[in-house]
């Protein structure tokens, strides 16, 4: 899918990298997904994770939730390891929490809940991945 947004810029990536709390939409114990992988990474480099998929698994040692709205300490940044066409409800729900960013994982694309964020206040990151960044740094 294509988009016409313009590239998150540097400093916008860097700013979110910083953020400490990173709930992240998709999140199981699957280790042949990619936000397993990711997870663990962010992990590494001393973020909090909390998983945060229907089934509320515990996952590298940390409690899951079936929702945004069910954890109960403040999020930083909603990392969307789901379907594009999840993403706008979620994106509500991140806003609602009052996360300061979200991040929209490789091939997640929603403009328009982009744009409904952005004007909400939080920074937006979209088609990009914080491991690929990471390695970037």
């Amino acid at each position: 899918m294509r988009w016409d947004a313009p590239i998150n810029t540097e400093a916008e990536i860097a700013q979110v990298l910083q953020y400490k709390t990173w709930a992240i939409l998709g999140l199981s114990n699957n280790p042949d997904r990619a936000a397993y992988g990711v997870a663990a990474l962010l992990q590494q480099k001393g973020h909090i994770i909390i998983p945060v998929h229907p089934k509320a698994e515990t996952v590298h040692g940390e409690k899951g939730y079936a929702t945004l709205e069910e954890i109960p300490v403040a999020v930083d940044v909603v990392d969307f390891f789901i379907n594009s066409e999840l993403v706008s409800r979620n994106v509500d729900r991140a806003i609602a929490i009052s996360a300061k960013a979200i991040w929209l994982q490789l091939g997640v694309i929603d403009q328009q809940s982009v744009d409904r964020a952005e004007g909400a206040g939080l920074v937006a990151i979209m088609d990009r991945c914080p491991a690929i960044e990471y390695g970037k740094r």
